[in-house]
């Protein structure tokens, strides 16, 4: 298994730790440089600067993106690891050479699930690691080194994992015994996307276009559930459609709704309730502009049908 040890800032890491987020961007200020390293689900572990030089927590990789800072803001808010906007940019200004962008587009590596361990817990920083290391490192349990790391993380997981089960409100991640006995005794197979991951996910799998008008306007841009979280609608990218904020509204509001074969449907309600809709009747009847590539990220005909019951006001 190849999991990661990435460079922390250690004010990013006290802060987080504090707050026991659900998901976490761990941002790379250039917002140049592809991270490419793990697959979904896969370990990145805090490696914290001098002088405190340990590995302190772990997360789990769920994607990479570039977004200007006041969307990655928007998407995270103090999960950036800030208390407010001023000081995130601050910070991310403080990394780069275009001081008087006010906007940058940032790195953002999407970590669900993050686990900070207590001081005495924290694990010596590995043999193999030189002081050139910018960035982090990769490593694998097939390795003497990565196995050695691994092993002693799994070990606190088991304690760590134990006390968040009880926490109201937090994702529980599921253990299991491995196929192969070269993990140690126990592998995580499962965790669960937060909301920043989710919005991420569903904005790249719609190559960044509202799925009904074609929007490319990013800010206006956000990440619909089809089926609310509210109502125990998961955070997969197949309940998720990317919509302008008037669009996300109104499918919200079950004004507007798309059908099993991927149609819109706008509600005769707007024009008998509010005597307009005219920029909005021009979609009904057709087919969806934009859908992910991928089959199983396409909307769900179980998620649709919920919306068409429950939400659209036909």
């Amino acid at each position: 298994m190849k999991f990661y040890l990435g460079v922390t800032n250690n004010n990013w890491f006290r802060y987080l730790s504090k707050i026991n987020p659900e998901d976490i961007n761990f941002w790379q200020p250039g917002g140049s440089v592809s991270f490419k390293v793990l697959q979904s689900g896969a370990p990145f572990l805090f490696k914290l600067k001098s002088p405190l030089n340990a590995i302190g927590g772990i997360g789990f990789f769920s994607s990479h993106t570039f977004l200007p800072l006041s969307v990655a803001w928007d998407a995270f808010g103090n999960r950036n690891g800030c208390e407010t906007y001023d000081e995130f940019n601050k910070l991310i200004l403080q990394y780069r050479s275009d001081k008087f962008n006010i906007n940058p587009t940032i790195g953002c590596i999407v970590l669900t699930n993050p686990i900070f361990f207590k001081e005495e817990d924290w694990i010596k920083t590995p043999s193999d690691w030189g002081q050139s290391i910018v960035q982090g490192k990769s490593y694998d349990t097939s390795d003497e080194i990565g196995q050695s790391i691994w092993k002693q993380i799994e070990k606190l997981l088991g304690r760590y994992l134990f006390l968040n089960a009880s926490d109201e409100g937090k994702s529980q991640l599921i253990l299991e015994e491995p196929s192969s006995p070269a993990y140690g005794n126990t592998v995580l197979v499962k965790v669960r996307l937060g909301q920043g991951a989710f919005r991420v996910l569903v904005t790249d799998a719609y190559s960044r276009k509202c799925s009904i008008t074609g929007e490319k306007t990013l800010p206006v841009l956000e990440a619909a559930h089809i089926k609310p979280y509210a109502e125990s609608g998961p955070h997969f990218i197949s309940n998720g459609l990317l919509l302008r904020s008037d669009m996300h509204k109104l499918f919200d509001s079950g004004y507007l709704t798309i059908t099993k074969n991927l149609k819109v449907e706008v509600s005769s309600r707007i024009k008998e309730e509010f005597e307009n809709g005219k920029e909005y009747y021009q979609y009904h009847g057709k087919n969806l502009l934009f859908l992910p590539n991928r089959e199983l990220d396409k909307p769900n005909e179980k998620f649709i049908d919920w919306h068409n019951t429950n939400r659209y006001r036909g």
